[in-house]
Formats: C-alpha cells, sequence, structure tokens
C-alpha cells in the first residue's frame, strides 16, 4: 500500500512561475507525489469588489503558466494536475497530457458557472477524478457523470482553518481520501493510521503546502515544505506497517 500524497499549492505560489519552481522543488525534494494547482477565471468565481481581488487576479493560473508549470514539473519528476473551473480547462489540460483530476468542493455544488459542463469535461476524458464534498452536494447525481472513470471521494469540511475536534472520524474512514484544512499534520497522519488499521488501499491525501516565504490567502492556513517532509516520512512509515489487526 502506497498513499498518494498530494501538494495542494493553491494561491501560495502568488502568480510567479518562478515561486511555483521553488514550491515544486521543494515538494519533489519532501516526497509529495504530486503538486495541485488551481485553474479558474477569477470573473466567473468572484466578484470584482472582493477585498482580496488583486490577489485572486494575480494567482489566476492561465493556460502559458500552466504549460510552463507542467514542464517544470516534468523535469522534476513529479505529478501535476488541478482543479479546474472551466471546461476550456479541461481541454487544455488534456492537451498537455495530465494524467488526473481534482474536484473542488464548491463545484459540487452545481452553482458557480460552468460547474456542471466542466463536470462532464472532466468525465469525458476517463482519468482518475478525487473529488472533495466539503460543501456538501449531491453525491449521486456526481457519481452518475463519473460512471467511466477512477473516482475517489475525498473527505473534508471546508473551514479555514478547520479545528481537529470537528473531524468526525466515523465519518473520514468512509472515504479513500482526505482533503485536510487543519494546522500542522496530526489529522493526515491520523487519517493514515485509521485507514491502515482497515487495511484500506488506494488511499489518497491532500494537504495545502507552502514555502516558508509564502504570502497570500492560502498560507495562513498552509504547512510550509519542511512541515511536508515530516509528514511524508511519517506516512511512508505508515505505509511499511503490515496490522496484522
Amino acid at each position: 500500500m502506497k498513499t498518494q500524497i498530494a501538494a495542494e499549492i493553491g494561491s501560495n505560489w502568488e502568480g510567479s512561475v518562478k515561486k511555483a519552481e521553488k514550491i515544486i522543488k521543494e515538494c519533489k525534494i519532501a516526497g509529495a507525489d504530486s503538486v495541485k494547482f488551481q485553474m479558474w477565471r477569477s470573473h466567473d468565481l468572484y466578484d470584482p469588489k472582493h477585498p482580496q481581488w488583486d490577489t485572486i487576479k494575480k494567482s489566476e493560473l492561465t493556460f502559458e503558466k500552466a504549460k510552463k508549470i507542467k514542464k517544470i514539473a516534468d523535469e522534476f519528476e513529479i505529478d501535476f494536475f488541478c482543479s479546474a473551473f472551466y471546461p476550456e480547462a479541461v481541454d487544455f489540460l488534456e492537451s498537455i497530457k495530465v494524467k488526473q483530476y481534482k474536484i473542488a468542493s464548491r463545484t459540487c455544488l452545481f452553482k458557480d458557472k460552468f460547474s456542471y459542463e466542466t463536470l462532464l469535461a472532466k468525465s469525458n476524458t476517463k482519468k482518475p477524478v478525487f473529488i472533495s464534498m466539503g460543501m456538501g452536494g449531491n453525491r449521486k447525481k456526481i457519481e452518475n457523470i463519473f460512471v467511466k472513470n477512477n473516482v475517489r471521494f475525498c473527505y473534508c469540511i471546508s473551514e479555514y482553518p478547520l479545528s481537529i475536534k470537528k473531524i468526525n472520524w466515523k465519518k473520514a474512514l468512509t472515504y479513500d481520501g482526505f482533503s485536510d484544512h487543519t494546522l500542522g499534520i496530526t489529522a493526515p497522519i491520523t487519517f493514515a493510521i485509521l485507514k491502515n488499521v482497515q487495511k484500506s488501499k488506494n488511499i489518497f491525501i491532500e494537504k495545502h503546502v507552502k514555502s516558508k516565504t509564502s504570502k497570500g490567502p492560502d498560507a495562513s492556513t498552509s504547512i510550509d515544505t519542511s512541515e511536508l517532509r515530516t509528514l511524508v516520512s511519517i506516512i511512508r512509515n505508515i505505509d511499511s506497517v503490515k496490522l496484522g489487526i
């Protein structure tokens, strides 16, 4: 069993390909399996009057920047994938040969522009998808869209930061993945241990990750890459344990 560990970069690359390269390199050294970015258009999801509009706009992942970042990830031999929020983004990501997709909690509500069309586009790729259900949503409807994909639903609570006391571990263990918003690394380690006790396979853990110098809306609830290294090391040890329980 090997747990797939995805470093969610979010806005921590601050719209800079150079900063993205630094984080990707550090995530590779830390031992993460993949780096995950978000591909959205600011006007589709946010009001220009949003107090952090300039930061949001700056962190928009354009096709040009995504192509450069994918090339960087390939050079470091770490998988690059995205949460895509509009169908043309999926078409582009297919053109640069991503291997899998993430679906954000908010997309599962079908309230954003192009949510349904984007899910259909991802479904048509027939590639693996990881789906966070932190805001709710109609799971059955989503399952019906992805009948031809390898689907892993992720336990998630969309609070930033999330108190570990709010995690319902009994419910969490009914999921194959865990998209974590708590501070520190205790929660994903706990998930990995409990899933090991269940003798689960194909476990997926997503954690927001930054460089120590990262700024922006995601930085305060992200672990840095040195903490990521510790997290990966512990989870790899958990992966190697064979429990006869």
